[in-house]
């Protein structure tokens, strides 16, 4: 992933047909949920041992639907429910990847 990495040049890589190995997981994630490939996604995040992986999972049972195991997920993240849209969460999870050095 280059240096200077951002929101919009993650968005640009969903023309791609596969995210860039380049990505760390916790991107990859998000890529393939961008893209509609749920369990891609989840596959992903439900392997990644963090509290980042948990904030990951607790977003994908969220936009499943499942409230009770998003719940669950959240709090394993140490994040309330957001009151936010998923759209929201998607970007503010992406750009906490992205500036932070917590990748995974």
């Amino acid at each position: 992933m280059k240096e200077s990495f951002n929101y919009q040049d993650f968005l640009d890589s969903l023309k791609n047909e596969y995210p860039s190995e380049s990505l760390p997981e916790s991107l990859q994630a998000l890529w393939y949920d961008a893209k509609g490939n749920w369990n891609a996604s989840h596959d992903i995040a439900q392997d990644i041992p963090s509290k980042l992986g948990c904030w990951i999972h607790a977003y994908l049972h969220r936009k499943e639907g499942d409230k009770f195991n998003a719940q669950y997920w959240y709090r394993r993240a140490n994040k309330p429910y957001p009151t936010f849209t998923l759209e929201e969460e998607f970007r503010i999870l992406v750009d906490y990847i992205l500036n932070t050095k917590e990748l995974n």
